[in-house]
């Protein structure tokens, strides 16, 4: 494969994102070599070009793989897979747990999840770690089965930061260890081991920033287990955090403990240590944070684990005490003496104080003196040294935190006392609870050892790793490779190291001035060369260590103060000291302390403390060097252990339930190990298939040449060769094929490919042959229709030509008379209409003409005016250019004369012509003049002439003007006559339509009102209809609900019954047990055998005697019929009463006994009145039930309203007649009504006088109970010394108390023989051979006719039980009936009921019961043994019932079978305890059977492939074992068809095996549905198709034996809609519609985690969308409001059996008895 095949156009790839931290592309151009850049395309559509580096973008996993539980099965390994893979896992399918190899990743979910139930455990138990969904259980159940199988020890390594969830995987992996190891002895110690979690929570445990219950030490507990049973449980706690004790940051709190003493504060035994609330002490108020729990209720738990734990009242009140001096002290007020803090005080009066010392029994002076001083010792003086206020601060703070070590260490010391078994162990299981690697902004000494533990570790988890790979390399015959990884040896050797970092802080702390800032530079100066050392690049005094998990800068500040754990040894010589309780003694009496310190109570009597002499100093070990020494340890131990590793994630900071921070988790991811798993891994060949696997996956890429080999190992190895051309790219194995990571990929590439052009060679011929078929019967359907169609056509023609010429006829007569009225009335309107347009067109040219003459006038007299008007204006030009021309022609002749004036000549003939010139100018001018005066009058004249024209042209324009408007408004006048002519006809055409409308509202106005009146009879009738239906509905819920009562009382009454056979076996055995003594001191005779067996008979025949009318009647009764015999024998009773028991005692105790049985019986007597009476009120409630409905449905609402045809037809008359009759209706209806209505409330009254008589009777039936309850208690008290002596034969008092009590029988025994032999020796010599059978004389019946009896004496008893029921085999009498045993003691029955002589029925009665339960207990795993029995049991039962005197019983019997009823025997009680015995064989049964079937189920159901090739559909998980199923389903069909068959071949009724049979396919849904839920990889289409393809099978087993109507079909109801569930779509939002109407059965949790589960096929579906979950889920909690919440089925529950009566075909005297049953000593009549 070339190298830039797999980065091809469409392939995906992953990217870094700041955010989400990885993103997933699309390749949109295909990669070559040399390139630079990807062509990508993001998810949201846009474009991205990608710069490549050194190395191409990693690639992403096909979809086949997205959500394996298991991480190494994935082809590409590498982060942003895994990180993928997680997310996908948590979010959609809400799957907290995730296989990484060896490692159990799981992730906080913040939100309880029903996953550790009972049930999921025993889920797990058993199981391979493969075979299951990802849990905790699953690798606890992995470790306990390595325990167990190799007897090696194992260890849980549990690790994560704070708050990811490590102390829950811890409790949960110690519950389920318990859970399948049980502890032995009486007090379980699996109880103390969970108590334990408790305690140190409560002391070990604080609230955080990051987690609200944050370990704050590390753990290490080791179960100890013997033979697979839990022994006992040791405690190792490292590193506790005692900072927390004097100092919180912001939002924390101090630890647990302290808050539930001031929430307790009220607590009388609490009243004297001086508590308040937590907001009042120093060391609890400082974080200021708010409690988010009942800490008043946590100490009630952290109390009642103590006492489980065995840490008396007492201790514990101490130990209160010493807290409470610890918060007290935090409250000591310490002031400076001065200001140059020179000294210091303690403020005189302190309360603190006080109370500090009270509690503590020491000295106040001496605490005072001690917090502000300080004893310096040197060679030859003492002194005593002034502190300052901040050193005695921090003196009273390390007194504190001292304390409080000392506290933590007694308490896991008692803890683990009380863990710690005598016996020992052989193997053992731990459980390491550590903290993870830690990284925050300052680290100091804490962070330092936390981190160095997590290399430790890590380099364990490596090795460990790396053992695994090579012994599955070795295994497998692969060569084995060393690949290179990041050792941390180098990291460890600089932190553990000689002159390492704890070797140069310890050498530090021996100075005696020895600081933070000297022990920096000391490390600089040696390790400044190292590869894992770095020296910070600003000048502070830290130091940056290169972990595995990434670069950790950590502060020197308070690293040699915290390692040196300076403690005021002055003040805990004080408390050495004290004599106010043991509990200080043993507190601070520790390892190292001499004594002399111990009896130390002063300063003159001390010796120099631990702190002050060199000497001391040194011996005293370092915190470093402890922990590093008890790591070391621990090292050693986890190395001698076989590790399991569980690394817990925690997804956000918010804690928000299933939010998934994707920076978060890499950082975790990294900082755990798991990705440094994932890096060995794919180094080398992570992906692993068998040969089988493989050739079922890709069995469509094999050659048909590789197909015939039948060797699948070289079928695959040919194919890889084919397909895989380059070898080193896979390897085979001897019985796996091992892939380098991406050759999945590429083989799951190839597989879709040719799947896919298969699908298109099998679509392609499938649509042609579909479509040929289709084409095929339209054109037959075509032909037929079109044969019927023109058949049709011409029928239709034809008769519409005939209706055609009819209508051509009707439509000419009609067309000639409309258009003749047409005609007409066109005719008449066209006349008028040319009228009144003749005179306005008339009337309109008049008016044309008029205005045409004045137009005329008017145009003559302006054309005048203007032409008058442009002659002036050219004569007035002509005249200006005149005067102009003549202006110039005057000046130029001026001129000329002007230059002839200067010449002499030119004088004087200008004076020659001057005077005549003058002259005629002078004439001119006058001329002129009088010119002007003329043409100024013209002017005038002609001025005055064109006004008075002017005013006569307006005055005629005013009169045209006028003319015109008077025309206008002659025409209009013209118009509106005209138009209200038109008006007035339209107005009554209008009128009379209006008259129409009218009448036709009044009539619409009528039918609406009808209409109404009909709607609201029809409302009140529903809406009364309703109400009824509704109060019925109320009625048949209170009657289902009595019914469930009546149901779960039954059932309590069959618990009841089970727990009296229990009590019952045990006094059996102790019978048994004196019967064994009896027989090694007695010799018995015949007689005496059978007094014996009499006896035992007669004892247990008053065990279960009815009662009489109240318990101390009972009593009396019982001392009399046990009194001793007189000396002198009686004579035989007049009646034939035998009285051989009267003589016989009876010890106190068996007294009590009995009279306790007879309680009881009392008690299940009234019971069953009880449930009778329930019964027939039931009875009667539904049969009032049915009343109204069955009126509703005789009651038809739209006949008694008579509405039968549609209102829109009905007009005019019709519609008044109808009107009329509507109203009688109502008024019948009404009346109808009143009368049902009145009726109703009668039967609802008496519906309610029922249900408060029901409520009564479920009030004194709840009274019963509890008084059932109340003697049950009782016999268990009485029995109780029964039991410890059965479980506790060991114990040496018990035995001495069981073998005085045997003595004391055995000599009753010898007396009470004594006395029945001399009465028989009596008897015998008083009678004669001849009455043998006086004992049980004969009555003669009155009508002669045979009695149906056998005839039998009481010594006869023990060989009837040995003939019909011990020794009774049913093979040896093949031709007698199944029930033979239940008929013969009916026939001896009926014998001591004819004699009158009901105490010896009683007692054979209860000697078959004794019988019949030994033999249960004997065969309790024969399932035909049991089956055998209960039939017995319920013929006999029956038997009893149908010749009793319940008169129901005897309608089937003849008259032959009427004439055998019993007549004296009263058969209640009888039958009371052969019911109770029915029910007990029924459970064995049920039980016997769930024992065969349960191992069968899984692997039937979910397992066997019965449809081939559907397992190639998905691929196999990574950790499935490949083993073939033990089971398969016709195996399962087969043993369920053996129990019927047994069922049928014992006589069983056929109503208890039909609820045998539900129980069992209960079972069996139960158990598949679990199992699927807890298993991923068969939630998928393919799985879903085999489920219910399984189901059917059994359907069509249930009908093949007649079983359909049996109810057995519904138990697998719920098993059908899973599997319907995983086959239907599930794409849209009406696919999620679709989902809620098919899940009706199963809760929505169960459908929720179906949905979230399910693989879609590669190719050819998609993933269930979160958002469709959501929706489902939504719509399924709305349907199912009230639905239970549970997730897992509960398959141990049990339903309540019920025994029918079923009558006896066969009459008594026609039985027929082989003589293969020894009974040949009886006498039949």
């Amino acid at each position: 494969m070339a190298a830039g095949q797999p980065y091809g156009q469409g392939a995906r790839v992953w990217i870094p994102d700041c955010v989400h931290v990885w993103r997933a592309a699309e390749i949109t151009q295909g990669y070559e070599e040399g390139d630079s850049v990807l062509h990508l395309r993001l998810e949201d559509g846009s474009p991205l070009v990608y710069p490549l580096g050194s190395q191409l973008p990693p690639l992403c996993n096909p979809e086949c793989l997205l959500g394996k539980d298991d991480l190494v099965a994935l082809s590409h390994l590498h982060e942003p897979a895994v990180l993928h893979s997680l997310r996908v896992r948590f979010l959609e399918a809400n799957a907290i747990y995730t296989y990484c190899g060896i490692i159990l990743v799981a992730i906080n979910p913040y939100k309880p999840l029903p996953i550790y139930e009972e049930e999921v455990i025993y889920a797990y138990s058993g199981r391979e770690m493969g075979d299951m969904d990802p849990h905790i259980f699953a690798l606890a159940e992995e470790a306990y089965r390595q325990m167990v199988r190799f007897g090696k020890n194992q260890s849980l390594i549990i690790s994560g930061e704070s708050g990811a969830g490590k102390t829950a995987s811890a409790k949960y992996a110690m519950r389920y260890f318990t859970a399948v190891g049980g502890g032995l002895g009486d007090s379980s110690m699996e109880e103390k081991v969970l108590a334990s979690s408790p305690v140190m929570e409560a002391f070990g445990n604080a609230k955080t920033t990051r987690n609200d219950n944050s370990s704050r030490f590390g753990k290490y507990i080791e179960i100890g287990f013997s033979h697979a049973r839990v022994m006992g449980a040791t405690i190792k706690t490292y590193l506790l955090e005692k900072s927390r004790v004097t100092f919180q940051a912001k939002a924390e709190r101090n630890y647990h403990i302290f808050y539930q003493l001031c929430a307790s504060a009220s607590l009388p035994e609490l009243q004297g240590l001086g508590l308040r609330g937590a907001e009042t002490f120093y060391y609890t108020q400082q974080g200021r944070c708010s409690a988010g729990t009942d800490d008043a209720s946590d100490l009630d738990s952290t109390r009642h684990a103590f006492s489980l734990l065995g840490v008396p009242e007492a201790d514990q009140l101490e130990l209160f005490a010493v807290l409470a001096a610890i918060l007290h002290l935090g409250n000591v007020t310490i002031r400076g003496r001065d200001r140059h803090g020179d000294g210091c005080v303690v403020e005189p009066n302190n309360e603190a104080l006080g109370l500090f010392c009270a509690l503590l029994g020491i000295e106040e002076a001496q605490v005072t003196r001690w917090l502000c001083h300080r004893k310096l010792v040197t060679a030859g003086e003492t002194y005593v040294k002034p502190l300052t206020r901040q050193q005695a601060l921090d003196s009273r703070d390390a007194l504190a935190k001292h304390m409080y070590g000392q506290v933590f260490r007694w308490m896991t010391s008692r803890v683990n006392r009380a863990l710690r078994s005598p016996e020992g162990h052989h193997t053992s299981i731990g459980i390491l609870d550590i903290y993870g690697f830690e990284m925050f902004d300052l680290n100091s000494f804490e962070q330092f050892c936390i981190n160095y533990a997590n290399e430790k570790l890590q380099q364990l988890f490596n090795l460990h790793v790396f053992k695994l790979e090579q012994e599955e390399y070795v295994a497998e015959e692969i060569p084995w490779v060393f690949i290179d990884f990041c050792d941390n040896q180098p990291c460890i050797e600089l932190i553990e190291g000689r002159l390492g970092v704890l070797d140069l802080l310890n050498e530090e702390c021996k100075m005696p001035q020895g600081s933070d800032g000297s022990w920096a530079q000391k490390l600089y100066q040696t390790h400044v060369g190292s590869s894992h050392f770095q020296k910070p690049k600003r000048p502070t005094d830290a130091f940056v260590v290169c972990h595995f998990a990434g670069k950790v800068e950590y502060q020197c500040n308070g690293f040699v103060e915290k390692n040196r754990d300076t403690v005021p040894e002055e003040l805990v010589g004080l408390l050495r000291a004290s004599k106010k309780s043991a509990l200080l003694t043993e507190l601070f009496l520790e390892d190292g302390d001499g004594p002399t310190s111990r009896r130390s109570s002063g300063p003159r009597s001390s010796r120099p403390s631990r702190r002050s002499m060199p000497g001391t100093q040194k011996s005293k070990k370092s915190i470093s060097s402890q922990f590093k020494s008890s790591l070391q340890r621990l090292m050693e131990t986890l190395g001698s252990t076989t590790p399991h590793y569980v690394r817990c994630i925690k997804p956000n900071d918010s804690k928000l339930p299933f939010v998934f921070d994707s920076r978060r988790a890499v950082e975790q991811l990294r900082a755990c190990g798991v990705l440094e798993t994932i890096r060995i891994s794919a180094a080398g060949y992570p992906s692993r298939w068998t040969y089988q696997e493989f050739f079922e996956r890709y069995r469509a890429l094999l050659s048909r040449e590789e197909l015939v080999g039948a060797d699948a190992k070289q079928s695959c190895s040919l194919a890889l060769e084919r397909l895989l051309q380059d070898p080193s790219t896979y390897r085979c194995g001897k019985s796996k094929v091992f892939f380098r990571a991406g050759q999945v990929a590429f083989l799951e590439e190839l597989r879709c490919r040719r799947l896919r052009a298969a699908c298109t060679l099998l679509q392609r011929h499938l649509r042609g042959w579909l479509a040929r078929r289709r084409f095929g019967r339209i054109r037959a359907a075509a032909l037929c229709l079109q044969r019927h169609a023109r058949g049709m056509l011409a029928r239709r023609l034809t008769a519409e030509l005939r209706r055609s010429r009819a209508a051509v006829v009707l439509q000419k007569n009609v067309r000639m008379a409309l258009a003749r009225r047409s005609y007409l009335r066109v005719r008449r309107a066209a006349l008028t209409i040319q009228a009144f347009s003749r005179g306005m067109f008339a009337r309109r040219l008049y008016h044309q003409m008029v205005q045409h003459q004045k137009a005329v006038v008017l145009q003559a007299a302006v054309r005048g005016w203007l032409v008058r008007r442009r002659y002036s204006r050219l004569r007035g030009a002509v005249l200006y250019l005149q005067c102009c021309y003549r202006r110039a022609r005057a000046r130029r002749e001026l001129r000329r004369l002007r230059a002839e004036a200067r010449s002499v000549e030119h004088y004087k003939q200008l004076h020659k012509g001057m005077e005549i010139k003058v002259m005629q100018l002078q004439r001119r001018l006058d001329e002129q003049a009088q010119e002007k005066q003329q043409l100024a009058e013209q002017l005038s004249a002609l001025n005055a002439a064109h006004a008075e024209e002017v005013q006569r042209l307006r005055e005629e324009m005013r009169g045209l003007r006028e003319d015109a408007a008077h025309d206008a408004q002659v025409q209009r006048l013209q118009e509106r006559l005209a138009e209200l002519e038109r008006h007035s006809a339209e107005s009554r055409l209008a009128q009379e339509v209006e008259e129409l409308r009218q009448r036709l509202a009044e009539v619409e106005a009528v039918k609406l009102h009808l209409g109404e009146e009909r709607d609201a009879l029809i409302q009140r009738t529903l809406e009364q209809s309703q109400d009824l239906e509704e109060q019925h509905r109320r009625a048949a819920r209170e009657s289902r609900g009595l019914q469930q009562e009546l149901e779960e009382e039954r059932a309590r009454y069959q618990s009841l019954v089970q727990e009296y056979a229990r009590l019952e076996q045990g006094y059996e055995n102790l019978r048994d047990e004196v019967a064994f003594h009896r027989q090694s001191t007695l010799r018995r005779s015949p007689s005496s055998e059978s007094f014996l067996g009499s006896e035992s008979s007669y004892l247990s025949s008053m065990s279960t005697a009815p009662s009489r009318d109240g318990s101390d009647l009972q009593a009396e009764g019982l001392e009399e019929r046990w009194q001793p015999p007189p000396e002198v024998p009686q004579p035989p009773h007049p009646m034939g009463d035998p009285k051989p028991n009267s003589g016989v005692g009876q010890d106190p105790f068996e007294k009590a006994y009995l009279l306790l049985l007879g309680q009881l019986n009392a008690v299940t007597e009234e019971l069953a009145r009880t449930r009778e009476e329930l019964r027939r009120s039931k009875a009667s409630a539904e049969h009032e039930e049915r009343k109204p409905l069955d009126f509703l449905k005789r009651r038809n609402i739209a006949e008694m309203l008579g509405l039968g045809r549609s209102p829109e037809k009905a007009a005019g008359d019709d519609l008044k007649h109808a009107y009329d009759a509507v109203q009688v209706a109502n008024k019948l209806l009404v009346s109808q009504l009143q009368e049902e209505k009145q009726h109703h409330e009668e039967e609802v009254e008496g519906l309610h006088l029922d249900i408060r008589s029901l409520k009564q009777l479920s009030q004194q039936q709840a009274a019963l109970i509890q008084d059932l309850q109340r003697h049950q208690g009782q016999e268990g008290l009485q029995h109780h010394v029964v039991r410890l002596k059965e479980e506790n034969w060991e114990l040496s008092q018990k035995l001495e108390k069981q073998e005085r009590t045997t003595m004391k029988l055995q000599k009753q025994l010898r007396a009470y023989t004594k006395q029945i032999q001399e009465f028989t020796a009596m008897k015998k010599e008083a009678t004669t051979p001849g009455q043998e059978l006086a004992a049980s004389p004969i009555v003669p019946s009155p009508s002669g006719l045979p009695q149906a009896m056998l005839v039998w004496r009481l010594e006869d008893e023990g060989r009837i039980i040995k003939a019909i029921i011990t020794d009774y085999r049913p093979q040896s009498s093949p031709g007698a009936l199944p029930e033979l045993p239940a008929y013969v003691l009916f026939l001896c029955i009926r014998h001591a009921d004819h004699c009158h002589d009901e105490p010896r029925a009683c007692s054979l009665l209860d000697a078959a019961i004794n019988a019949i339960k030994r033999i249960m207990k004997k065969h309790s795993d024969d399932f035909d043994v049991v089956a055998l029995w209960l039939a017995n049991a319920c013929r006999l039962l029956n038997c009893l019932r149908q010749y009793g005197r319940d008169e129901s019983c005897h309608q089937g019997n003849t008259a032959q079978q009427n004439e055998h009823r019993l007549h004296n025997l009263d058969p209640q009680g009888p039958c009371r305890s052969l019911g109770a015995l029915a029910v007990q064989l029924y459970q064995q049964l049920v039980r016997t059977a769930e024992k065969r079937l349960k191992p069968m189920i899984v692997a039937a159901m979910l397992e066997s492939e019965t449809i081939q090739g559907l397992s190639s559909s998905c691929p196999p998980a990574h950790r499935r074992s490949s083993t073939p199923t033990a089971h398969t389903l016709p195996e399962l069909l087969q043993q369920l068809g053996s129990f019927h068959q047994a069922l049928e071949l014992h006589g069983l009724p056929p109503a208890v095996g039909h609820q045998l049979l539900r129980q069992l396919l209960f079972l069996i849904s139960g158990t598949t549905l679990n199992y699927l839920l807890l298993r991923k990889d068969a939630c998928s289409w393919s799985c879903g198709i085999q489920l219910r393809y399984n189901i059917s099978q059994v359907e069509q087993w249930l009908r093949a034996q007649g079983l359909q109507q049996s109810g057995a079909r519904e138990m697998l109801e719920p098993l059908v809609q899973a599997a319907q569930l995983l086959q239907v779509k599930k794409a849209t939002e009406e696919d999620a519609g679709a989902i809620c109407s098919l899940c009706t059965v199963l809760t929505p949790q169960q459908v929720v985690k179906i949905l979230r589960a399910y693989t879609p096929t590669a190719g050819l579906e998609e993933r269930v969308s979160p958002a469709l979950i959501s929706s489902v889920e939504r719509r399924l909690q709305e349907q199912q409001a009230e639905g239970s919440g549970q997730l897992l089925v509960d398959t141990s529950h049990l339903f309540p059996v019920h025994l029918p009566f079923i009558p006896s075909p066969l009459h008594l005297d026609e039985l027929c008895i082989p003589d293969s049953v020894d009974l040949a000593f009886l006498v039949r009549l």
